[in-house]
C-alpha cells in the first residue's frame, strides 16, 4: 500500500511537531502549510494528499474560507477540522462544507489518529466488520433454515436475509456476497415447502399460527387506525418489497416517525389483481368472484382488473362497522402524482383517505420491456438504488413531506413483491391460459410437478374455477414459467428480470408500516 500523505495546516505549525512525529512513526507522510493560501498551493500542486487536517483559526484565509476553495478543486478529499472554538454556528458551517470530522484544541495525537483513521479506512473497516459480522450469523440462520419454522419465525430469518443484503450493498469488499446470494437461495427453497405444507390450510383455518393475509390485512391491522382522532393516509405502493422498502426508509424519517413495522403475507398469486382486491374487499377472490359478479373479472376476461377497488373498500368499512368519510386516489404516471400534491389540503376534510401508487409495479414491468431499464436495474442492488431514486424525486416524497406538519397517521403497504427470476420451468398450455410468468391457471396444464405449487382444485386455495378441470400451478423459489417453443429465445428474454405471482420469501412476505408525526 502506498504511503498515506497528510496535509497538515495551521499557523502554530512548529508546536505540533511532536504530533507530526507521531503520525510518522505511524506511518504517514506528513505536508505543512502555515497559512490557507499555502495550504490551496499545496493541494493544487500535490495531487497524492490523502487527507488535510486544517485549523479553523488561522488569519489571512480562515479555515472555513479554506474549506470551501479546497472542495471546489478536489471534492471528494477528506477535510478534518481542528479549532479551539466551541461555537455552534462554526460547527455548523464546518459540518455544512462537508467535513470528515470536527475536532476541538487541545488535541492529543491518539484522537488524531482515531479520526485518520476515520477518514481514510472507514470503508475498508466497515467492509471487514460486516463480512466479519455476517460470517459469525450465517452459521445461525444455517441452522434456523434446517427448523421446522412457524410463520413469525420465517419472518425473522427474512429480515436478517434483507438486512445483510443492504449491508453489503455499501461495502467495498464483496468476499462474502457470494455466500449470502446461496443462503438466500437455500431460504427460498425452504419457505418454498413451507407454503406448500401451509398454504392452504391458513385460507381453511386449520393452522393456529396462520399469518395476517391480504384478504384480513384490513381486518386484522389496519381498521383499528380508524379510531385514533387523527386523519389517516393509507398508501399503497403497489409490488413494494421489504429491502424496497428499508431503502426508502431513512428518508422517511426525516419527517415520521416508524411507530410499528410488520410483515403480513401476501395471497396467491402473488399478482395485483389477486392480491390487492383482496387487501380492499377483505375476500378471497372466488368469494369476490360470487359477492361482486358484475366487478370482479377472470384472467381471461376483458378490460382492467383493478378498477374497483374503492367500491370493494367501502363495501368492507361498511363490514366493519366503520362509517369513515373517505377519498380513493390512484397514481399511475408523474402528471397524476403531481396534482394529488396539488390537490393535498382538500383531502384533509377526509377521515381516510387511500393513495395507490403504481410506480413500482410499473418499474419491474419496465424492467422486462425497456432496454435502458434492464441495464439501470440489472440486480438486486441496482433495483434498490432505483426505487430509492424515483422516490427521492417522486410527488410521493413530496406528498409526506407535506403531510409531515398536518398530524396524520401514514400506513404505508403494498400487495405483493416481485423476485429476480433465474431458472426456467416448461409448461405447456392451450391459448387461454395467462401469460403471467410466475403462475399459469388452466384446464389443459403440462408441467414438472416438483418446479411447482399446484393447486389442483382452485376451491381449496378460493381461488375461481374458469372450468371443470381449471387448475394453478405457482413458480417455486427464482423459476419463471417458459413455453417449449420459441425456448431459447423466450428464456434469454425474461432470464434475470423481476417478475411476480408465485412463491417466494421477496412476492410474499411484505411489509405494513405504521408512521406517526415527529
Amino acid at each position: 500500500m502506498d504511503k498515506i500523505t497528510i496535509l497538515w495546516a495551521d499557523d502554530e505549525i512548529d508546536l505540533l511537531k511532536p504530533h507530526i512525529l507521531f503520525l510518522n512513526g505511524k506511518g504517514y507522510e506528513v505536508l505543512t502549510a502555515c497559512s490557507g493560501d499555502e495550504a490551496l498551493d499545496i493541494v493544487k500542486d500535490n495531487k497524492s494528499v490523502n487527507v488535510v487536517l486544517l485549523d479553523e483559526n488561522m488569519p489571512g484565509l480562515t479555515g472555513l474560507e479554506t474549506l470551501v476553495k479546497i472542495k471546489q478543486m478536489q471534492p471528494t478529499l477528506p477535510i478534518i477540522m481542528i479549532t479551539k472554538s466551541e461555537e455552534e454556528h462554526i460547527m455548523d458551517d464546518a459540518i455544512g462544507g462537508k467535513i470528515a470530522d470536527y475536532l476541538i484544541k487541545p488535541v492529543n495525537p491518539n484522537q488524531i489518529f482515531l479520526s485518520l483513521k476515520k477518514a481514510l479506512d472507514n470503508k475498508r473497516l466497515v467492509s471487514e466488520k460486516t463480512n466479519t459480522e455476517y460470517r459469525k450469523e450465517f452459521g445461525q440462520i444455517g441452522i434456523s433454515l434446517n427448523e421446522n419454522l412457524t410463520w413469525k419465525e420465517w419472518v425473522e430469518v427474512y429480515k436478517k436475509l434483507v438486512y445483510w443484503e443492504i449491508e453489503m450493498d455499501t461495502v467495498q469488499d464483496k468476499s462474502m456476497l457470494d455466500v449470502l446470494v446461496m443462503q438466500k437461495s437455500d431460504a427460498n427453497t425452504q419457505f418454498f415447502k413451507f407454503v406448500e405444507k401451509h398454504y392452504v390450510n391458513w385460507l381453511n383455518g386449520k393452522d393456529a399460527n396462520a399469518p395476517t393475509m391480504s384478504h384480513t390485512l384490513i381486518k386484522n391491522k389496519f381498521v383499528k387506525e380508524l379510531d385514533s382522532s387523527e386523519k389517516v393516509f393509507l398508501i399503497v405502493i403497489d409490488n413494494l418489497r421489504y429491502d424496497q422498502w428499508k431503502t426508502i426508509q431513512p428518508i422517511v424519517e426525516d419527517y415520521f416517525k416508524v411507530e410499528s413495522e410488520d410483515l403480513f403475507c401476501s395471497i396467491l398469486p402473488t399478482a395485483t389483481q389477486y392480491a390487492r382486491n383482496a387487501i380492499f374487499s377483505g375476500l378471497m377472490p372466488s368469494e369476490m368472484e360470487k359477492r361482486f359478479p358484475n366487478l370482479w373479472l377472470n384472467d381471461d376476461d376483458e378490460g382492467g382488473k383493478n378498477m374497483h377497488e374503492e367500491e370493494f373498500m367501502r363495501s368492507q368499512l361498511t363490514r366493519l362497522g366503520k362509517d369513515t368519510k373517505m377519498s380513493y386516489t390512484k397514481i399511475t404516471n408523474f402528471a397524476a402524482g403531481k396534482k394529488l400534491t396539488e390537490n393535498l389540503n382538500n383531502l384533509l376534510n377526509n377521515k381516510l383517505n387511500i393513495i395507490v401508487y403504481n410506480f413500482v409495479d410499473m418499474l419491474s414491468h419496465a424492467r422486462t420491456d425497456m432496454e435502458v431499464i434492464r441495464e439501470l436495474a440489472d440486480n438486486e442492488p441496482a433495483y434498490r438504488s432505483i426505487t430509492k431514486s424515483w422516490f427521492e424525486h417522486s410527488p410521493l416524497h413530496d406528498v409526506i413531506k407535506q403531510l409531515a406538519d398536518k398530524k396524520v397517521k401514514i400506513v404505508i403497504t403494498t400487495d405483493h413483491g416481485t423476485v429476480h427470476v433465474k431458472e426456467p420451468t416448461k409448461v405447456l398450455g392451450d391459448k387461454n391460459v395467462n401469460s403471467n410468468l410466475r403462475y399459469k391457471q388452466g384446464k389443459a396444464l403440462d408441467y414438472n410437478p416438483k418446479e411447482v405449487f399446484e393447486i389442483k382444485n382452485p376451491a381449496d386455495a378460493y381461488l375461481p374455477k374458469n372450468n371443470v378441470s381449471s387448475r394453478y400451478i405457482f413458480a417455486k423459489e427464482t423459476r419463471f414459467f417458459a413455453y417449449p417453443n420459441n425456448f431459447n429465445y423466450y428464456v434469454n428474454y425474461y432470464k434475470n428480470t423481476f417478475q411476480h405471482g408465485g412463491v417466494s420469501l421477496e412476492e410474499m412476505i411484505i411489509p405494513y408500516i405504521t408512521l406517526s408525526a415527529k
